[in-house]
């Protein structure tokens, strides 16, 4: 077989993948910002839980929070299919790590900046929204743009809990073919490729985000 006999179920497989990274992307955006300000929070409570959350999910492995959510919950009563544990397993993951960027970049905010959001009479609320998460997101997305893709690289584990990815289609094509080095060869370069767009996209993100808060600043 040929390379492009391969193609058709990789570049489905790709789908699947490309699917999953950005679904679990969000949900790890939203969870790394729930954490994150959860993190730095003055409730003891809340603060107790998003430091639970954030040790546990960085202190585990992923593929055994990936098992435990498809295979172990069911005997709970909890069964979800093998597409939504995936996509949850891998949100939680990444974003208790995306915590701790968010916590990061929101406490590097320049202290004045705080200061100034009082003196205009500004609530918490409006100060964060208007203020500090606006200066403190640009500094976020180069390393959530690393998270990602180490998101996109830990998709392939999710062919462990039966989802037909690019990693799984790439093994069924090699128990069907024995065309070992040809198509590992194409799934490098398939990652790879993916794998720029991500990082042109959110580069390019950044480049505009900057600018716009730049004349933002500029305006007063």
């Amino acid at each position: 077989m040929t390379i492009l006999d391969f193609l058709p179920n990789l570049l489905n497989g790709a789908w699947v993948t490309l699917q999953i990274t950005v679904l679990s992307a969000i949900l790890s955006l939203i969870l790394s910002f729930i954490a994150g300000l959860g993190r730095i929070s003055n409730v003891f409570l809340i603060r107790s839980i998003a430091i639970a959350y954030i040790e546990f999910f960085r202190g585990t492995s992923i593929l055994i929070q990936l098992y435990w959510i498809y295979f172990v919950m069911p005997f709970f009563g909890i069964t979800l299919d093998a597409y939504t544990a995936a996509v949850i397993g891998l949100g939680l993951n990444l974003g208790s790590y995306g915590a701790e960027v968010v916590r990061g970049a929101i406490n590097s905010v320049d202290k004045g900046q705080y200061e100034a959001a009082l003196a205009l009479n500004f609530t918490k609320f409006d100060m964060y929204k208007r203020v500090i998460i606006p200066q403190a997101f640009v500094s976020m997305l180069p390393p959530f743009g690393n998270y990602l893709i180490e998101l996109l690289k830990a998709t392939s584990l999710v062919s462990l809990i039966t989802i037909a990815e690019l990693t799984y289609e790439g093994k069924l094509l090699i128990d069907q073919t024995m065309q070992t080095a040809e198509i590992f060869t194409l799934l490098l370069i398939i990652y790879f490729l993916i794998a720029q767009f991500f990082s042109y996209g959110i580069k390019s993100f950044e480049k505009r985000l900057r600018a716009k808060l730049d004349r933002k600043v500029a305006n007063g």
